[in-house]
C-alpha cells in the first residue's frame, strides 16, 4: 500500500536523524581534502555536483555530476529531500575521497536539526559541514573572544554560527552537518573562504553544477 507523502512526517523523520547526528571531530588531523557539493535545476531534473580541492592550495582535483529525475518538490525546511539524491549520485562517482565535505545548506541550524548537510552527512556516513547564506531559526549573540563570529542559540542551545570571514564581506551561517565540532566547522569555512564569504568547495561544485545546466538546457539543433 502506498503511503500519500506528508510534511508531518518527513519533519518527523528530520527529528528522528537529528538525533544521530554525531558532534565530535572525526576527521584526520591533518585535512588533505575537502569536497563541495550544490545542486542545480534543469527542465524537471536535478543536477548533483561534487567537488574535490586539496586543502592546503585549494585548487580543484576532481569534479563529477549526476543528473537524475526531480522527484521531489521545494518545500521549506525540506531542502534535503529534493536535493539528497543527485547529491549522493555525483559523490559516488568521487575517485577521491574527502575528509570532509562543504554543502551549501544548513545543518543543524534548521527548525527540525537535520538539514541538508546533517541529511546527508548521515546518508553517506561522512563529515559533513553546513553552509548557508542564511539564518532559518534562532538569535545572534556575539563571541566574546572572535568579533568575526556570532553564535546562533535556539531553545537554550548553539546551534550553529554566522561568520563574516573578512571585514566587509557577507555573513554567512555555518552548522554542524555530522561527525565534526562547531568549533572546527567554523575554522575549516573560514580557511576556505578565499575569494568571498562562499567557501571555495562550494563555489568549485555550483560552478561544475552550473555549467552542466547549460549543457543541459542547450537546444538542439535540427
Amino acid at each position: 500500500m502506498k503511503l500519500e507523502f506528508s510534511i508531518e512526517r518527513a519533519h518527523k523523520t528530520q527529528t528522528s536523524l537529528s538525533e544521530h547526528i554525531i558532534f565530535e571531530d572525526k576527521i584526520p588531523k591533518k585535512i588533505h581534502f575537502v569536497g563541495g557539493v550544490d545542486v542545480a535545476y534543469a527542465k524537471g531534473v536535478s543536477i548533483g555536483a561534487a567537488a574535490v580541492l586539496e586543502f592546503d592550495s585549494l585548487k580543484l582535483k576532481e569534479s563529477k555530476t549526476a543528473v537524475c529525475k526531480t522527484l521531489f518538490p521545494y518545500i521549506p525546511t525540506l531542502l534535503s529531500f529534493r536535493e539528497i539524491p543527485p547529491s549522493v549520485l555525483a559523490i559516488q562517482k568521487l575517485g577521491i575521497h574527502p575528509d570532509v565535505f562543504l554543502v551549501d545548506g544548513h545543518g543543524y541550524a534548521h527548525p527540525y536539526r537535520c538539514g541538508f548537510a546533517s541529511h546527508l552527512g548521515l546518508a553517506i556516513g561522512k563529515p559533513t559541514i553546513g553552509v548557508a547564506k542564511g539564518k532559518l531559526i534562532g538569535d545572534l549573540q556575539s563571541s566574546k573572544t572572535d568579533a568575526d563570529t556570532v553564535f546562533i542559540h535556539h531553545k537554550g542551545e548553539i546551534i550553529g554560527a554566522q561568520i563574516t570571514p573578512k571585514p566587509g564581506w557577507k555573513p554567512i551561517y555555518v552548522s554542524v552537518g555530522h561527525m565534526i565540532s562547531l568549533e572546527t566547522a567554523i575554522k575549516i569555512v573560514k580557511r576556505c573562504a578565499i575569494h568571498s564569504s562562499i567557501p571555495e568547495p562550494i563555489t568549485m561544485a555550483h560552478n561544475v553544477a552550473t555549467a552542466e545546466k547549460r549543457k543541459i538546457n542547450i537546444p538542439i539543433q535540427t
